[in-house]
């Protein structure tokens, strides 16, 4: 069970427009190292960690992806606000605008639609926790190098932020992994 609390994670506060980098940071909502695919990604794998506290932590860095998604909109929606259809046409975004608005869509960087086939399941704990370590490296680089994109400290401290997680979240199933092949023996 659990229980929604109406807050960010981090309080989202950006001042000045930016459409440009709302459609670039997009990608981590959509794209192959967004945090869509490692909610769904975690919270399938729950089911088959062999111990309950492999359950209890794919359930909770599921979850906290899932408040990571609400963040990526936030800023997505604060960076856009006020934006122009001119704007938008500038940028090449007519056709999310046509079929979206200004509403999030999950896609990548390029408009590529999100897909299921972008997160690894195998039920095999090891192989799951593997895979994890690897999306969570894929997701603090994709952070990283969209902190490279800007010198607004209004969308650098989230993006800070949710980069530090990646990395928190990569030492936990890390943790996890090593006790498991401990078990294996």
């Amino acid at each position: 069970m659990w229980s929604y609390e109406k807050r960010l994670m981090l309080p989202i506060n950006i001042k000045k427009k930016n459409p440009k980098l709302a459609y670039q940071i997009i990608t981590q909502y959509g794209g192959y190292a967004g945090e869509l695919g490692a909610a769904l990604r975690y919270l399938t794998m729950r089911y088959t960690m062999p111990t309950d506290e492999g359950k209890a932590l794919l359930t909770e860095i599921g979850t906290e992806e899932l408040s990571h998604i609400e963040m990526i909109n936030t800023i997505v929606l604060q960076l856009t606000e006020g934006a122009t259809i001119e704007e938008l046409k500038a940028l090449g975004l007519e056709g999310n605008y046509v079929e979206h608005g200004k509403n999030m869509f999950p896609v990548d960087v390029n408009g590529v639609p999100f897909s299921t086939m972008l997160f690894a399941v195998s039920g095999d704990p090891i192989v799951d926790l593997t895979e994890n370590l690897a999306a969570e490296e894929k997701a603090r680089i994709v952070y990283e190098r969209l902190m490279d994109l800007t010198d607004d400290p209004d969308v650098l401290a989230p993006l800070s932020f949710l980069r530090e997680r990646e990395v928190i979240h990569f030492q936990r199933f890390g943790e996890l992994l090593n006790k498991y092949n401990k078990m294996k023996g």
